[in-house]
């Protein structure tokens, strides 16, 4: 496959595990010159290390805490302007899911999980459009989820601020479209990823069960009747971020195994 990445230069936001570190696999082995950011130096290091081992090929790697450090996203910026001398792909994949029931959440735990999902975005996106209006083919690929579709009960958080994400992509490619700058959405839905891993392992020990029935039962709400792995989203993630989706701009696509039902 050539997804006309040679040569491209790719920021992944939230790329030390699970889909982020899947998207790197994927634009490394199409040529592309990456560098994935997190808040964790040492699983930034042992992404390095994993991707280097079955790839023959390592990212660059910056630390930065996009939801707790204001002045992060322009320090990676910076970095990257002084590695590169600028921008072709941001590909943010920070954020994430948190099973409550409404009633259970404070103020807080709403502001935290806006600033984790939503805030952490803007400010990646703020500090890299001025490197990405002079890049080639330049685009934005955001990770959201299929909740902002079809919502989950137990889990109003992210269902209200994965669709305040889809508003926000929307709009940056309206406002973006003049310069250039492609922006979509990638709404993945139940994957095997950390998070998913801990929490159905969390779950299996609560009622007493096997990791693999807490998987059968909520694959069981999926048409295609399993979890997807990370490469099966990271795909589409790149398959936005190269030449061949050069007209697509402002979509939010489902990779979900058919779980949403709705028709938009």
């Amino acid at each position: 496959m050539n997804l006309g990445f040679d040569g491209r230069r790719a920021v992944i936001v939230g790329g030390s595990y699970g889909i982020g570190e899947a998207t790197a696999d994927v634009l490394l082995r199409e040529g592309a010159e990456v560098l994935i950011a997190s808040r964790s130096r040492d699983n930034l290091e042992a992404a390095a290390r994993r991707l280097s081992a079955s790839i023959g090929r390592a990212p660059h790697i910056f630390v930065a805490d996009m939801v707790e450090d204001e002045h992060a996203a322009e320090a990676l910026a910076q970095h990257t302007r002084d590695r590169w001398g600028g921008l072709d792909i941001l590909v943010n994949a920070v954020g994430g899911s948190v099973r409550a029931d409404f009633a259970t959440l404070s103020d807080a735990d709403w502001l935290g999980n806006y600033s984790f999902n939503i805030l952490s975005t803007v400010r990646a996106v703020r500090a890299a459009v001025p490197l990405l209006t002079d890049g080639r083919d330049p685009a934005i690929v955001v990770l959201g989820a299929a909740a902002a579709k079809m919502p989950y009960a137990h889990q109003v958080m992210s269902n209200v601020h994965k669709a305040g994400l889809l508003g926000l992509v929307k709009t940056l490619a309206l406002e973006l479209g003049e310069k250039g700058i492609r922006v979509n959405c990638v709404a993945p839905g139940r994957t095997k990823t950390p998070l998913w891993i801990n929490r159905a392992t969390k779950m299996a020990a609560e009622r007493g069960v096997e990791v693999e029935a807490i998987y059968e039962e909520f694959s069981a709400e999926i048409p295609l009747g399993r979890f997807a792995d990370p490469l099966e989203i990271a795909v589409m993630v790149a398959w936005l971020a190269s030449p061949l989706a050069s007209y697509v701009t402002g979509q939010a696509i489902n990779v979900d195994g058919g779980i949403a039902r709705g028709l938009l």
